[in-house]
């Protein structure tokens, strides 16, 4: 296929602010999980496919709950975009909830 550009599990962006390595980035409807640290503006790659491991509110988020990115934790999707689906459950006192990106 010419047209043909990449796989798409991995792709480069620039950063919206300064990350770390392991970071959730969204900029709008695109999410992923920073692979390098890297400052505002500057290439990162991120993978938006896969299972992470990615800090959540104190809420319980049974498998397969649909949850949403507050800018700091994963949560109980309400009135943001959805950015995956919790595949292990997560009590309250879980500081991670595994989920699979969408």
């Amino acid at each position: 296929m010419k047209n043909f550009i990449q796989p798409g599990d991995t792709i480069t962006i620039p950063a919206p602010a300064a990350v770390k390595s392991g970071d959730l980035v969204q900029v709008n409807a695109l999410t992923g999980v920073a692979a390098t640290d890297a400052a505002q503006d500057q290439p990162v790659a991120i993978s938006v496919k896969g299972v992470f491991a990615l800090p959540k509110s104190n809420a319980v988020l049974p498998v397969g709950a649909p949850v949403e990115w507050t800018g700091t934790a994963v949560a109980s999707l309400a009135d943001g975009d959805q950015i995956g689906v919790v595949v292990e459950a997560a009590t309250a006192g879980d500081a991670t909830a595994k989920v699979l990106l969408r």
